[in-house]
């Protein structure tokens, strides 16, 4: 009897770590911790305490927003073979435990993030209504979709800012940007990559609605093009080193050649390059940001 009720609680547990999207959680850390590093200084000291109740709370958030999208889309993802699998459509839970797990996540981010600062849990609370109550909603509408949540993922790194300095100023506009413009190219090679099963689920995503990909394939150049002084602009403030500048430098003309090839030859093995790309851009770019070289 312990041992199936153990059996039960590890296959709940599984359930909501999948259905959290734990490895996009690991961006989110990734991105807030960043925002926090790059505004840390002489006048604004960066506490281990802070960074992670910010980080956690911050990636609480966005499980919670996850979840909740999973719930509200359950009827489409079962449409789509990439998603027919998630822990609802196969019956892995049911849609209201799934309500309660999206809310209680949401009340856990707010208990992190409380000692933190309101503005931090209000961006992060932000987040969360936008992800779920707009963006959501959205997405078989119109493939604006797009930029709405582009949003959403810009502003973990505002939430680390903001944990450090405790308001939104320039340098965490800076750092926002380059999430939003990063985030272009990014999903829409990935919706061109499943276009069909976005069609199937009925999602207004502009590789759905484009099937020759020409418009696709533009726009994702137009967001790799501007993806490079974007990037650039952390240097140019001065809250990045050289060192960030070449690596930005390099990672972005990577993505604009790939974007180049894509638009010359609208293909699945073309956009995956696109995507591949913006997977190598994020973290190195980051990562030197973050070390302040």
């Amino acid at each position: 009897m312990d041992q199936s009720n153990s059996e039960s609680k590890n296959g709940l547990f599984r359930t909501a770590l999948e259905l959290s999207k734990a490895r996009l959680s690991i961006l989110v850390v990734w991105t807030t911790a960043t925002g926090a590093i790059a505004a840390r200084g002489e006048n604004h000291p960066l506490l281990w305490k802070t960074l992670l109740l910010t980080v956690m709370g911050t990636a609480l958030a966005a499980a919670s927003a996850s979840v909740l999208n999973q719930v509200l889309e359950a009827h489409r993802d079962a449409k789509m073979k990439r998603t027919e699998k998630r822990p609802i459509p196969r019956g892995a839970i049911g849609q209201r435990t799934a309500w309660l797990l999206g809310l209680g996540l949401a009340a856990a981010s707010v208990a992190l993030l409380w000692p933190v600062g309101l503005l931090p849990l209000w961006l992060s609370m932000g987040t969360i209504a936008l992800y779920a109550a707009v963006y959501t909603p959205l997405k078989p509408l119109t493939s604006l979709n797009t930029l709405v949540g582009a949003v959403v993922g810009a502003v973990p790194p505002m939430i680390g800012w903001a944990a450090v300095r405790g308001e939104v100023d320039g340098g965490a506009w800076v750092l926002a940007g380059i999430l939003f413009v990063w985030q272009i190219p990014h999903f829409l090679a990935l919706a061109w990559m499943y276009r069909d099963d976005y069609a199937k689920g009925g999602f207004q995503m502009l590789p759905a609605v484009d099937p020759e990909g020409i418009l696709t394939a533009r726009v994702t150049l137009i967001g790799s093009l501007a993806l490079v002084p974007v990037s650039l602009s952390a240097f140019l403030a001065g809250f990045a080193g050289p060192i960030y500048a070449v690596v930005a430098l390099v990672c972005g003309l990577l993505m604009v050649t790939r974007s180049v090839r894509m638009l010359a030859e609208p293909t699945r093995d073309n956009a995956r390059n696109v995507f591949l790309a913006s997977l190598l851009h994020l973290p190195l770019t980051l990562g030197a940001l973050a070390t302040g070289w």
